[in-house]
């Protein structure tokens, strides 16, 4: 890619959107666009046609979306699945008919089958039932994955498709409602240890499975294969270990300096058991990631801290 290419990222204000934004920057991208959600609402077609009319962009990262964690994926199930689809559906076609260069599609980990064999492959999607708990969204993200692909396929437009594993790090939600499972322990333990509390009640049973990514290591992966991969099927991008939730709490309890008790409500649903992303197409491709888990967790919790210390 020409580093005065325009580069429009939809969703910069996101975990995922911020830091792609962070690493153009930093690799000498100078010519990013971006809109706020007030300037540009992506589910509408004309504000969407009219900005890419407009703005004529030459390459385009797709990280805007609905997110949340199980309660809200469970709470608002049509939402999850409308609100995705429009602002895909929108940005891909747009995208298409107004010459984009490359799209870069970003997906999830929860498009593959609830009981895909473990390392999940690329070749297992559409192979089962997927996690109900999510349905919603992962069902969103397949189809957005498909159109890039078919748009590819049937016209030669350019795309990338990658799937991330769970993603944590600099600017994720905290929001106690809405968050994810990464952000919502690291705010639980930073604040009880914080306000001296003898427990912290957590749902489930803490043995599932799962692989976090940090979202740096993502966004080094979207500039890697924007700027070196021609293929449109799908790519998973994961750190290639698994932890459990278990595990997972008491690494984060125990760097947030939480003294107390750590308790489970097994009444509460798990999700699914286990998503380990098998990532070998990537790394033979030229990617991996760079920060550990360990590492990664210190550095949230900084970073929590820092925007939370009052």
């Amino acid at each position: 890619m020409d580093k005065n290419a325009k580069i429009f990222v939809a969703g910069h204000r996101g975990m995922v959107g911020s830091a792609v934004c962070r690493r153009l920057a930093a690799a000498g991208y100078g010519n990013v666009v971006v809109r706020s959600h007030a300037e540009l609402e992506l589910r509408d077609q004309q504000a969407v046609r009219a900005f890419f009319a407009a703005e004529r962009p030459d390459y385009v990262v797709l990280a805007s979306a609905r997110v949340g964690g199980i309660m809200a994926n469970q709470s608002y199930k049509a939402e999850f699945l409308l609100e995705n689809l429009e602002i895909q559906n929108n940005v891909i076609m747009e995208s298409y008919k107004h010459d984009v260069k490359k799209l870069c599609f970003l997906g999830s980990s929860c498009i593959y089958p609830r009981e895909a064999p473990q390392p999940i492959k690329e070749e297992y999607l559409l192979t089962g039932p997927l996690e109900p708990t999510n349905e919603g969204y992962a069902l969103a993200k397949i189809a957005g994955y498909k159109l890039c692909l078919y748009l590819s396929e049937q016209y030669g437009f350019k795309t990338v498709s990658l799937m991330p594993c769970n993603l944590y790090g600099t600017n994720d939600n905290y929001d106690p409602q809405h968050s994810h499972v990464f952000p919502a322990l690291i705010r639980r333990f930073v604040e009880a240890a914080r306000d001296g509390r003898p427990d912290v009640v957590l749902w489930g049973t803490g043995r599932p499975l799962r692989e976090f990514l940090h979202v740096d290591d993502v966004a080094m992966a979207v500039l890697f294969f924007m700027e070196k991969h021609e293929d449109p099927n799908v790519v998973n991008v994961g750190y290639g270990s698994d932890v459990t939730i278990r595990e997972l709490a008491e690494k984060i309890a125990r760097a947030a300096g939480f003294q107390g008790r750590v308790a489970w409500d097994s009444s509460k649903p798990d999700g699914m058991y286990r998503k380990l992303m098998d990532s070998s197409k990537a790394r033979q491709l030229g990617w991996a990631p760079t920060v550990s888990l360990d590492n990664g967790i210190r550095q949230t919790i900084e970073e929590f801290r820092a925007l939370h210390s009052g």
